[in-house]
């Protein structure tokens, strides 16, 4: 990894944050439009997909993109061993069409199939975190650590909800499972702001499908923050389980395990 790119990607994390913070403040407001008839996009994802993109070919122009908004597709993604950025310039965007705080600009960047580096920043609130591999995980400028909760109906556990809504039953399975046998659930909005949650200890566990643009940098804050990241279902065979998007478990080494199971009970619990 060129020695630059820490620095670079938290500094170019926090300018798009500033960006889209003053975005939802300009007088004419942000204009909305839909993808795929249900997912939110507003005006200012795109204006902070092509900032970042433009700053990173600016400055590593032979590295490759996978952004939400500008470059969302890349065949070969488990294969790929070069330079990639992993961007999500708005995580969180209903909250942030909503005026609520919890949003965050993502960024990760990995070689030879590996996040190195992670940045989540949260403007509305004043925090970044950040990691390298092997270098522990931030909240600013100051080291975070994973939760030492053991038992499970002491845990408050996070999940999401997909926009698209097909068969829900197996997603309800889980919840009402989760929420009999852990202290509460968190639905908050914002992937990599509830795996960064979970990395510094405001959250015990948090599992769900998401986009890899969604947790490529929050999972490494996660692990270096002494969290354990996986998958609850087996990861398909030829795809990397670091970029793996389905079936997504983060919890700390005690609760894995537990977690894991009650996930995979509520699976066998139901019908299909």
């Amino acid at each position: 990894m060129h020695p630059d790119i820490p620095a670079f990607t938290r500094t170019l994390a926090e300018a798009a944050g500033e960006l889209i913070r003053r975005e939802r403040l300009a007088v004419q407001g942000l204009s909305t439009t839909y993808k795929g008839g249900a997912e939110l996009v507003t005006h200012a994802d795109l204006k902070a997909d092509q900032f970042i993109c433009d700053a990173i070919r600016e400055r590593f122009p032979g590295h490759r993109i996978l952004a939400e908004e500008s470059a969302p597709t890349m065949q070969d993604l488990s294969a790929w061993q070069g330079p990639l950025w992993i961007i999500d310039p708005i995580d969180g965007t209903v909250n942030y069409a909503q005026g609520h705080f919890q949003s965050a600009v993502s960024i990760a960047y990995a070689e030879q199939g590996r996040v190195l580096c992670g940045v989540v920043c949260n403007p509305f609130v004043n925090e970044t975190f950040h990691a390298v591999v092997g270098g522990g995980a931030w909240l600013n400028d100051s080291p975070i650590k994973v939760a030492t909760k053991t038992q499970l109906r002491r845990a408050i556990v996070a999940t999401g909800f997909p926009y698209i809504k097909g068969d829900m039953r197996p997603i309800v399975r889980r919840l009402a499972l989760v929420l009999q046998e852990c202290a509460d659930i968190r639905r908050l909005g914002a992937a990599s702001l509830d795996i960064c949650w979970v990395a510094m200890g405001r959250l015990d566990g948090y599992y769900e499908n998401l986009s890899l643009w969604d947790f490529a940098a929050a999972q490494l804050i996660a692990r270096e923050a002494g969290a354990r990241y996986g998958h609850f279902k087996p990861v398909p065979e030829g795809v990397s389980p670091e970029f793996h998007d389905q079936n997504i478990l983060v919890a700390n080494a005690a609760l894995f395990p537990q977690l894991h199971d009650l996930l995979n009970r509520a699976d066998a619990g139901g019908d299909s």
